[in-house]
């Protein structure tokens, strides 16, 4: 059948953003909680020194130089300790960017759009992103975690190689496993060989001790932090580690920090087929949807696509050609926002309808952060993979992650078997993951607020539930919706509960749903 003729789009801003919050991803029933509005917003009259361990007080009590980096910014680059275990091993750098408050400042609001690997520096480079009450009240701090952009960054493979990597595919059979167990040895002896000693050093915590390095040096008593996604598990981390220091944080798209790898894989597998299914019941109801039949053979269309694409690659007309992975990520991509939908559409109507990948490959290149001359625009894929295997290590039994992804497979049938074997990633990684030590309730803290929505892909809502019940003062907020995160991307309830606690210290209502 010929097909009208299609305008070709270039994906819109919210799809070539979407990656600043991406993670690799009604009413609570408890009794609510109860909860008071907290006084102090967190300003500091005390030295900036106080409470710096022993032999990194001249890191706390550094001055920071900022300088104009744009129209209504300010950048500069903090001095952070290489190991918080041991001062003698040197320093690294921590790049900063900030929007000043333009009313009356009551302090400083950290903030980190997610990755693990994403820039919050580049992330406050759009005030849109925050309420007025928030740039009115906060001089509000975006940072690049050790390891990250402008950071002192995790440092692997040139470009080409990279491009390679991140592209090839590897069947999962024996020998193709075995392949890519080398491929992913070999890229992480190139991260140890081009990054140095950092690689042992860009863990969860030790970027939670640089936070509270951090807020010393911008002059605040206490820790106000509005993170998403993994910036949910930085700064639940922050919370265990310095819960007396901790004031108003509020964690949107929450990681739950109690799941083992296995269980973050299948449950993350599943949120990304339940948001798949939504995607191809609303495409169905349109007339210029190119999958046929019911919505379970909608799945099957797009699952047999992607698996196509292994043994015969699309082509584009740059000459590249899209490969399974590529598929993946081209599909995965557009599930962390409704608005992205229809882009998914378009690429899916060139597939199946004209045999072309260009914009299947344009969304691939969006997910990996790649320019169209073969160059990356960050550093956030070798940041992803060094952080999370710095934190943990998923199961690296080849039998026993062949069992998980049979397991995953039957969970959520269209993408679900690249999920089973993340345990290859960190395939001999240089360094052992760093031991835990603080604690997942952050007895002692203030009200933390944790926002989940419902069908999100990458942090399944059940995370944020959970996440809200192991914080001893964690407030669960609601959003009823689809798509990763919400503040920003929601309704006013979302951005009044956040921006109410933030700016005045009223506490949500534990289990408001939005």
């Amino acid at each position: 059948m010929i097909r009208p003729a299609r305008r070709r789009r270039q994906p819109a801003a919210a799809v070539a953003t979407l990656l600043t919050t991406v993670l690799l991803l009604a009413a609570c029933g408890a009794p609510p909680k109860v909860q008071t509005a907290l006084e102090d917003v967190g300003k500091s009259d005390g030295s900036a020194t106080e409470g710096a361990p022993e032999g990194y007080e001249d890191y706390y009590g550094q001055s920071l130089e900022w300088t104009e980096c744009g129209e209504g910014f300010q950048c500069a680059t903090a001095s952070a300790p290489l190991s918080w275990h041991d001062p003698g091993e040197g320093s690294i750098e921590i790049a900063l960017k900030r929007i000043s408050a333009s009313g009356q400042k009551t302090g400083s609001l950290l903030v980190n759009p997610g990755g693990p690997g994403g820039s919050g520096v580049d992330f406050v480079g759009d005030p849109a992103r925050f309420g007025q009450s928030l740039r009115t009240s906060f001089d509000i701090v975006g940072f690049d975690p050790r390891g990250v952009g402008k950071s002192t960054p995790v440092e692997c493979y040139d470009d080409a190689r990279k491009d390679e990597f991140l592209s090839k595919d590897y069947p999962y059979t024996e020998a193709g496993l075995a392949d890519r167990q080398d491929a992913v040895r070999d890229w992480g002896q190139a991260c140890a060989e081009n990054t140095g000693p950092l690689l042992e050093h860009v863990d969860t915590q030790s970027a939670a001790r640089d936070m509270d390095m951090l807020r010393g040096v911008l002059g605040d008593d206490k820790l106000n932090y509005l993170g998403f996604s993994y910036g949910t598990q930085l700064g639940a981390t922050y919370a265990g580690l310095f819960p007396d220091r901790s004031g108003r944080l509020v964690l949107d798209g929450a990681l739950d920090t109690t799941l083992g790898s296995d269980e973050v894989a299948l449950q993350q597998a599943e949120g990304f087929e339940s948001a798949l299914r939504a995607y191809v019941t609303d495409c169905q109801a349109s007339s210029d949807c190119p999958l046929t039949g019911d919505v379970t053979s909608g799945l099957q269309q797009i699952q047999a696509m992607v698996e196509d694409a292994e043994p015969n690659p699309i082509p584009t007309s740059s000459g590249r050609v899209v490969t399974k992975k590529l598929a993946f990520y081209g599909v995965a991509v557009t599930m962390y926002d409704e608005a992205s939908w229809s882009f998914l559409t378009q690429a899916l109507q060139e597939v199946l309808w004209e045999g072309t990948g260009d914009d299947l490959l344009y969304l691939a290149d969006v997910y990996n952060d790649r320019n169209d001359d073969g160059t990356f625009k960050s550093n956030s894929e070798e940041a992803f993979r060094a952080i999370n295997c710095a934190d943990a290590r998923a199961e690296d039994d080849m039998a026993k992650m062949r069992e998980l992804a049979e397991e995953i497979q039957d969970a959520a049938p269209t993408l679900g078997e690249s999920f089973g074997y993340s345990g290859i990633e960190c395939t001999d990684w240089p360094y052992p993951p760093a031991k835990q030590e603080f604690d997942p309730a952050a007895k002692g803290a203030p009200p933390i607020v944790v926002i989940g929505t419902t069908n999100d892909p990458a942090t399944p809502y059940r995370w944020a539930e959970s996440l809200a019940d192991t914080l001893s003062s964690g407030v669960l907020v609601t959003y009823e919706g689809e798509g990763h995160t919400a503040y920003g991307r929601s309704n006013s309830c979302i951005s009044g509960a956040v921006e109410d606690y933030l700016v005045d210290g009223k506490v949500p209502e534990d289990g408001l749903t939005c």
